[in-house]
């Protein structure tokens, strides 16, 4: 796939571990449950931004940047991690915040991801209400900086456009390494997809490469149909790219929107019973937001019997545990 060609930079500890979640898979009595440690990556509590932002921040630096703006929701690990990314390499950082989910007071507003991103240095400019136009309110910010004589890099939120995605095309690489070295067939691949970057790269690698393994996204926030037709479109831009000929197949993206609840960043009854059964039966933590939501549309397929007992299936955990502190009013009580 020539991945070499592009500029990266090192933030991360790659590849993350592959483990094997024997007490969840013994509980559940389904098929074998492997999980794939994004959570690990070592940048500031890690996370699956780390991989995105290994290529998007390489972009910057080629392109001369001298400040990082991105945005996302309060909560936002992608914000927490640019803002690390960018201190590791001199880089200003600046993040507009949408204030998407209001339910949890002031620890919601003033801990977990929040925190860290004061210590890490970076400036949240604006906390804008839920429904704001986040992009254009980047380019507009981007502009007044361009005007004082600054060089801003504009990173979209999640990192989710093809150079970020890149970094998940870098994952379903290692994956099938590390399968190999272990002789492991993988008969799926699941995760929480909410921006499309994760979901978009892991396809757009298990595509380039003609493996083809089936990657299914457990939606945090939007409905079916259009997850699915985000996740395709920036996929299809990924492999272009990368130079990948000819036009990705629709079903080759494949989005499960029952998990979603009440909206993004709300956790449901299974969004917590998958916090707990994995913290208390393998020690690993999950988030509220994404990784937990994903874990819980996981755990209910298995007991719907939507994979075989023979299958392995391989759960992305994509980060976030950092974001439990802004929670503490529903998981002191699980």
């Amino acid at each position: 796939m020539h991945l070499a060609r592009f500029p990266r930079v090192s933030l991360g500890h790659f590849p993350t571990p592959l483990e094997p979640l024997e007490n969840i898979s013994r509980l559940l009595g389904g098929p074998k449950i492997w999980i794939k440690r994004d959570d690990a990556t070592g940048l500031a509590t890690g996370g699956n931004k780390t991989r995105k932002l290994e290529f998007l921040l390489a972009d910057a630096v080629a392109k001369k940047a001298d400040v990082i703006v991105t945005q996302g929701a309060t909560q936002s690990n992608h914000v927490r991690q640019t803002i690390a990314g960018a201190a590791r390499l001199g880089l200003q950082a600046k993040a507009l915040l949408e204030k998407r989910v209001t339910d949890f007071g002031e620890d919601y507003q003033r801990s977990g991801n929040v925190l860290l991103d004061h210590i890490l240095g970076g400036e949240i400019v604006a906390h804008l209400p839920a429904g704001t136009d986040m992009q254009q309110a980047m380019e507009e910010y981007a502009a007044t900086l361009r005007e004082k004589g600054h060089n801003p890099y504009v990173i979209p939120g999640g990192g989710s456009n093809p150079i970020g995605a890149l970094g998940y095309v870098a994952c379903a690489e290692e994956l099938l390494y590390q399968s190999s070295e272990r002789r492991l067939r993988i008969d799926h691949v699941v995760h929480a997809t909410g921006s499309t970057g994760t979901q978009a790269g892991l396809v757009a690698g298990f595509t380039a490469t003609n493996s083809h393994v089936p990657v299914l996204g457990i939606s945090v926030r939007a409905p079916k149909a259009k997850q699915e037709e985000n996740v395709w479109n920036l996929a299809s831009r990924t492999l272009e790219l990368l130079g990948v000929p000819g036009e990705l197949s629709r079903h080759a993206v494949v989005a499960n929107s029952d998990y979603v609840g009440d909206g993004y960043g709300l956790p449901t009854e299974g969004t917590l019973e998958a916090l707990t059964l994995l913290a208390r039966h393998e020690g690993i933590l999950l988030d509220p937001v994404y990784s937990a939501k994903g874990m819980a549309g996981l755990i209910d397929l298995i007991r719907k019997g939507h994979f075989r007992q023979d299958e392995n299936v391989v759960f992305i955990h994509t980060g976030g545990a950092a974001g439990l502190f802004g929670y503490r009013q529903v998981l002191e009580h699980v």
